[in-house]
């Protein structure tokens, strides 16, 4: 099982992070402040790190630039709400991975620390590349939805979400943690946009694919 270090002050989105990556599979722990993280990198052992440019204390570039300076190799994501082309360059100079600014979609983190786990050679298992359950197969690497021998055609935000029913066939999934996987964190949760994109799902899958769980949220059935 891959460990991820999360080194991030702000307590909601620290919150995100944890439930989706241990949702995925991953274990967990969080640094809050820039000394905290250097000590927990190189107390431990970690495969990836996800670290915030914000930090109290010492910021997350001192922190990057003192990691690689100790021989800390293992992949770094810099995840931060700074959106600026000098920040992004020093970053990726100092030995960033990677960088994805806030406000973001949590689907497209998970995927860009899955490839750097990949790169590094410290991935755990194998990625499976197509997802089945009852009569849909999604292919993530086409992006083609099969519904038996029809190919659908779904919106971006659709993929993702027939996505995210498929990773946890027969598990019950509250509104709350499909608008986090799906449209972040940053998402007004009183929307009910999850609602009406389980109905286009609906249409175009199958009205029984998705069961509504009354007071809970849905669950995409995995057999007929």
């Amino acid at each position: 099982m891959n460990r991820i270090l999360i080194v991030e002050d702000e307590p909601r989105i620290t919150l995100f992070l944890e439930k989706g990556f241990r949702a995925n599979g991953f274990m967990t722990a969080v640094a809050r402040d820039g000394q905290a993280a250097i000590q927990f990198a190189l107390e431990d052992e970690w495969d990836l790190v996800i670290l915030d440019l914000g930090l109290p204390g010492k910021d997350g570039l001192s922190v990057l630039e003192e990691l690689r300076g100790q021989g800390f190799h293992h992949p770094v994501i810099i995840l931060t709400a700074r959106d600026d082309v000098q920040d992004k360059v020093t970053g990726l100079e100092l030995g960033a991975d990677d960088y994805v600014t806030k406000p973001f979609h949590f689907d497209e983190l998970l995927a860009r620390v899955r490839a750097r786990l990949r790169v590094s050679g410290t991935a755990t298992g194998q990625t499976e590349m197509v997802l089945r359950a009852n009569n849909i197969a999604l292919d993530l690497r086409t992006r083609r939805v099969y519904a038996g021998d029809r190919l659908v055609e779904l919106s971006a935000r659709e993929f993702t979400l027939a996505e995210t029913f498929l990773r946890h066939p027969e598990q019950v999934m509250s509104r709350e943690q499909l608008l986090n996987h799906v449209w972040g964190y940053d998402y007004d949760p009183g929307s009910n946009i999850v609602d009406v994109y389980v109905g286009y799902l609906r249409k175009k899958l199958g009205d029984e694919l998705i069961e509504t769980v009354r007071g809970v949220g849905y669950r995409l059935r995995s057999s007929g």
